[in-house]
């Protein structure tokens, strides 16, 4: 997941920390949607399959404490998280790349429930350009940094071929993206300021395929 605190949150939090704390925060939120009120760690750590320390550890990063024999609020644990992870803020975003992958992104219908709004969809080919996905139409690539300066956009999803994820990214940089998600295979070099969360769904399946033979 993106690494994305608050956008004034200052406090460094290990990027392991904060993907296991995005796990907690969904689970509050369905123990929110039960109505719920108390939860405690080992609870959390069953449903995750971690430790209870674990999960102790994870919360003791953000400013929450839990009562004793009670365990943690789930209103205030809660809203902790969402302040922590940038979930209480709506976030900007633009898709490079309008093929099937950049063409599902931009209609993910989950992305605006959490606060996550596309603003730009954009492909350097001559023959995408100008078409609609959604309310949403496709511009070109090489007026990317000027849109992104003009509208504030914050994150930057990285939906191209691999060969181009390079460049691709240079072009978010130059707009002054916040921070830039990659779906490319590629690793892709941004300057410290600018932050890079990686989602490579081969090395995923790759990874599964390889715990489903362990199995056999």
């Amino acid at each position: 997941m993106f690494n994305l605190m608050s956008k004034k949150a200052k406090t460094h939090i290990p990027r392991g920390v904060v993907v296991r704390l995005t796990r907690y925060y969904a689970i509050l939120q369905e123990l929110r949607s039960r109505r719920a009120q108390w939860v405690s760690s080992s609870d959390i750590a069953e449903w995750l399959g971690l430790t209870s320390s674990t999960v102790r550890q994870d919360l003791s990063h953000i400013d929450f404490r839990g009562i004793s024999r009670k365990g943690y609020n789930v209103e205030g644990l809660a809203a902790t998280l969402a302040k922590t992870l940038g979930a209480d803020t709506t976030w900007s975003m633009v898709v490079v790349g309008a093929g099937n992958l950049g063409h599902a992104l931009a209609l993910h219908e989950e992305f605006p429930r959490k606060g996550f709004h596309i603003k730009g969809v954009f492909d350097s080919d001559p023959a995408k350009i100008g078409r609609r996905i959604g309310s949403l139409r496709v511009m070109d690539v090489l007026t990317l940094p000027r849109f992104i300066y003009e509208k504030k956009i914050d994150i930057g999803l990285i939906a191209v071929p691999s060969q181009a994820a390079q460049q691709v990214a240079d072009l978010l940089v130059a707009g002054r993206i916040r921070g830039i998600l990659n779906l490319t295979q590629t690793h892709i070099v941004t300057p410290k300021t600018v932050p890079v969360a990686a989602t490579r769904i081969v090395s995923s399946l790759q990874e599964l395929a390889h715990l489903i033979k362990r199995q056999s």
